[in-house]
């Protein structure tokens, strides 16, 4: 299993980088084990602080995966943008036996591998390049929103805003600090149900002191973006599609518009 994931990402991951010459490969050793991503680094990133973009791929996703879905390096050229690569892990509603890449589901899962994976490539960056501080966000899809939940509650004084899809903050729910934060959703998601992503969205607008009611955010093809104001500072955005489980192709654009605003 290890050799077919491997040979996935020299395939497709590795293939990415080298068609987008913006993005190379990176290693990272965690624990012993050789954790990688692609990462696209502005030219000026040495002299000028510059912001930073995680991306998180999904159950059985990948870095090249992320980065063709997200392609926040596109729409952001003048951010560091980093697809992390997830290992195999076993899933909360499906692969149960962990055949698949993704992430640590709740602190203290695999030893806090991705938390420590994390903090390592963070580190790293700010080693390397002039990280604007004030300037750093997270985004991911479905596991990988699951992580960045994760990453809101554990990690959370470190990012400016965050930005997960298809996911539910469950365990880490308790641990949140009010955040600017827009949640993707697809009002007939078949695996992570709207029902129990609209009750998650809803307690987290009430940790952001936000207002009952929304407004008119920005909008793309069927995904429509609502606000929802908070005293605090901490504003809150659903972005709502009628599709299922997938990844609509206007939402990195809305993302990318929201963490420039925060």
């Amino acid at each position: 299993m290890r050799l077919f994931l491997a040979l996935i990402l020299f395939l497709f991951g590795t293939g990415i980088a080298a068609a987008d010459n913006s993005l190379s490969e990176r290693d990272w050793n965690v624990d012993g084990v050789t954790r990688q991503a692609l990462i696209h680094v502005p030219a000026n990133a040495t002299r000028s602080a510059t912001p930073v973009v995680f991306v998180f791929h999904g159950h059985g996703g990948s870095m090249a995966n992320g980065a063709r879905s997200f392609a926040i390096h596109e729409l952001w050229p003048e951010a560091i943008v980093v697809y992390m690569q997830g290992l195999p892990t076993p899933g909360a509603l499906t692969d149960h036996a962990g055949e698949r890449a993704g992430w640590q589901a709740r602190r203290g899962d695999q030893g806090d591998r991705d938390l420590k994976f994390f903090d390592a490539v963070f580190a790293s960056l700010q080693k390397d390049f002039k990280v604007d501080t004030r300037r750093v966000y997270a985004t991911g899809h479905s596991n990988g929103g699951g992580f960045t939940y994760l990453l809101w509650a554990y990690r959370g004084d470190v990012f400016a805003a965050v930005a997960p899809s298809s996911a539910v903050a469950a365990s880490a729910l308790p641990d949140l600090k009010p955040k600017p934060a827009l949640h993707v959703a697809g009002e007939n998601d078949p695996l992570v149900r709207y029902a129990w992503q609209d009750r998650s969205m809803s307690k987290e607008r009430e940790l952001n002191g936000c207002e009952a009611s929304g407004e008119p955010w920005a909008s793309a093809g069927t995904v429509v973006g609502t606000q929802y104001r908070s005293r605090s500072g901490t504003p809150y955005v659903s972005l709502i599609h009628p599709g299922g489980h997938q990844f609509p192709k206007e939402v990195p654009a809305l993302i990318v518009r929201f963490f420039k605003e925060h």
